[in-house]
């Protein structure tokens, strides 16, 4: 893994935004492998270089809004030639409960706007993606106003401290993840510990 990626929207409006679950994630990682985001015009966002066992790893936070992400993934993989499979991408999922993480490779984007900007401007969906739960809104027939209000508003005590929970157990295994152990990372987060 060369490069990680998080989604979300810049600015404090959205900071606390369900749909920020992935500036969540990378924020905690930098902090923990002691790097420090600059804004990097030319990448079209904030970027940090960290040493991890692989080598040095970036971290992305795109400046752009949500709809536009792939600019600023195209714009650094393409400078430093990265290929998909060296990408990972950290969003909000609708599609799985708040408290779920889940880690694929390529595949669908369930219609999320990030996603499918990246795979658009990457020309692949071939790329890596930790999701993290986010949960629906109240049933799976929302309208598409109703799932932009929800993903757009702050999460509740209860749900918040379940993705606080999913993005811990994603960054438990990110060592995993980085010495390019990804079956293993996923055998972890998808298998339910025992009860006891």
């Amino acid at each position: 893994m060369k490069l990680v990626v998080g989604l979300g929207n810049p600015g404090r409006k959205y900071e606390a935004t369900r749909h920020n679950a992935g500036f969540w994630w990378i924020e905690r990682l930098a902090r923990a492998a002691h790097g420090e985001f600059r804004h990097e015009a030319r990448f079209h966002g904030d970027v940090a270089k960290v040493a991890t066992p692989g080598g040095e790893l970036w971290l992305l936070k795109p400046a752009t809004f949500m709809n536009q992400s792939g600019r600023a993934v195209a714009a650094l993989a393409g400078f430093y030639k990265l290929a998909p499979g060296q990408l990972l991408i950290v969003h909000d999922e609708l599609d799985l409960p708040p408290g779920t993480v889940r880690l694929k490779k390529g595949g669908g984007t369930g219609g999320h706007n990030g996603l499918n900007d990246i795979a658009a401007q990457l020309g692949t969906k071939d790329f890596w993606r930790l999701r993290i739960g986010i949960g629906h809104p109240r049933n799976q027939t929302a309208t598409e106003q109703e799932v932009l209000d929800y993903v757009l508003h702050k999460p509740g005590a209860v749900d918040h401290a379940a993705i606080d929970d999913a993005i811990s157990r994603g960054l438990e295994v990110w060592p995993l993840i980085s010495e390019d152990k990804l079956e293993a990372a996923m055998l972890r987060l998808h298998t339910k510990p025992e009860k006891s």
